[in-house]
């Protein structure tokens, strides 16, 4: 046993001091290669394949990374959007329309991502993984081709060394060596043409790879954004249908306001002011001014004439104006949207030297006549009144100081915005100061609503509904 132990130990010990014996030989072979002091066996197409398969493990390991590093991304996207999506669903309330259609909806976004994260990584990620696995043995095999063919120019360099001796030629060495060259070269043989083979074929099969891989990827890519987009687009659907459900809303809840006797929209303008003003005989006020914008400015001043007002209030009807001119007071029933009748009047009587009571009172004391009827003040010239009631129970009454006349077919009369009014829904008209509008009659007289009118705008064609109260009859 002891003998056996002595046997394994020298046998290490030779096989280690071989093994040392030959780096070194291969160290000193290498060395004399490089100073050039011995010629080294070359094979230009061997390292062509060798260049080829460098660049091609170094490309197929950029993209193992690159792939490897996308499946990450996807995890996390897929973590991000569904934190995303599960927020949004906080967010719809559940009362609105499609509450329960967004939360299957954003559960297939997850369904979505997870699906690519194993396409991905079973079909791409893990195949390239297993291509990049024969690269490592390549080279390990490439290795060892040069170590032989280090060996075989080393025993070669010493067969030469030994034939070429002049003095003491020993025949048992030259051909000692000359076995030792042969068996060199023939393990070399058997390794290069192995590699010769295998490199060329490897290199090859870079193409085959790449068309699986790649559609492989790409075709998951494809599938997922598509299913992703048609997710997308029945979410936009659903918020669209919740945004027409609201405007309808809004829309009827403002409309039902106004059918009960509220003001769809009250104008704002320069003039207007929320205190009350209090008149007295001696206040000198023109009342109406704050009904004209740049557009419509009020009649000329003069002294001899007063418009006086009580407080701006909300009364059941409207208070009647009160007129003064040369210290005669007198109260004229007129609608109050009237006001170009009103200053005509006052100007007229100015004109003329009538009085206030002979250019506005009549017999009838001005009780509400029909539309278009002509009302004779002493003798004066005639005037058109309509009362305000009247026009709001009768949509399509014609107001006082529209015109009629040389109107395209179907246009009842023509107004002029005087203030500005931005629409609330789609169906409105977006009207400024000056714009005109062609009045016409509703399609459907039961989608009639007071206070509203339906027009056609002349500058842009556009058809809508705006409010009467902002505008005034030409």
């Amino acid at each position: 046993m002891v003998g056996d132990l002595k046997m394994a130990t020298e046998s290490k010990g030779t096989i280690f001091a071989k093994t040392v014996q030959k780096h070194a030989g291969r160290a000193k072979e290498k060395i004399l290669q490089k100073v050039g002091k011995v010629d080294r066996t070359a094979d230009e197409i061997f390292d062509d394949h060798v260049q080829n398969f460098t660049k091609q493990h170094m490309l197929a390991k950029k993209l193992q990374t690159e792939v490897n590093n996308y499946v990450k991304c996807i995890k996390e996207m897929r973590a991000a959007s569904k934190s995303l999506y599960e927020c949004i669903g906080e967010v719809y309330e559940p009362d609105w329309t499609g509450h329960d259609l967004l939360y299957l909806q954003t559960q297939t976004v997850d369904m979505l991502w997870q699906d690519l994260a194993h396409k991905v990584t079973d079909q791409v990620l893990i195949p390239l993984n297993t291509y990049q696995a024969h690269f490592p043995e390549m080279r390990k095999k490439i290795e060892k081709r040069n170590r032989k063919l280090v060996d075989y120019d080393s025993q070669r360099h010493s067969y030469q060394s030994l034939e070429t001796m002049q003095k003491k030629r020993d025949q048992g060495k030259i051909s000692k060596s000359k076995e030792l060259v042969d068996e060199a070269k023939r393990t070399f043989g058997i390794i290069n043409s192995e590699l010769n083979d295998e490199l060329p074929a490897l290199h090859d099969s870079r193409i085959l790879f790449y068309v699986t891989n790649l559609q492989t990827f790409f075709s998951a890519e494809q599938v997922f954004h598509s299913e992703l987009a048609k997710v997308h687009s029945e979410l936009e659907t659903i918020i669209e249908k919740l945004s027409k459900e609201n405007q309808r809303t809004v829309s009827t809840t403002r409309r039902i306001s106004a059918a009960n006797g509220a003001s769809p929209v009250t104008p704002v303008t320069p003039n207007s002011t929320s205190s009350p003003i209090v008149s007295t005989p001696e206040a000198k006020e023109e009342v109406l001014a704050g009904h004209y914008e740049e557009d419509f400015p009020p009649p000329p001043h003069d002294d001899s004439i007063e418009f006086m007002s009580t407080p701006f209030k909300q009364y059941d009807e409207p208070a009647p104006p009160v007129i003064r001119m040369n210290e005669e007071v007198i109260k004229i029933d007129i609608a109050a949207d009237d006001v170009d009748s009103l200053h005509a009047g006052v100007e007229s009587a100015r004109i003329k030297g009538r009085s206030l009571r002979e250019e506005f009172e009549t017999p009838k004391e001005y009780e509400p006549v029909e539309v278009g009827a002509q009302v004779t003040n002493g003798g004066g010239s005639p005037s058109l009144a309509t009362p305000a009631a009247k026009r709001n129970d009768e949509l399509y009454d014609i107001p006082v100081g529209a015109t009629t006349e040389d109107l395209p077919p179907g246009v009842l009369y023509r107004v002029r915005a005087a203030y500005k009014y931005d629409p609330e829904d789609e169906d409105e008209l977006q009207l400024e100061i000056g714009d005109i509008v062609r009045v016409i009659e509703y399609e459907d007289p039961e989608e009639q609503e007071e206070g509203w009118l339906m027009g056609i705008k002349e500058s842009t064609g556009q058809k809508g509904l705006f409010p009467a109260n902002f505008t005034r009859p030409i």
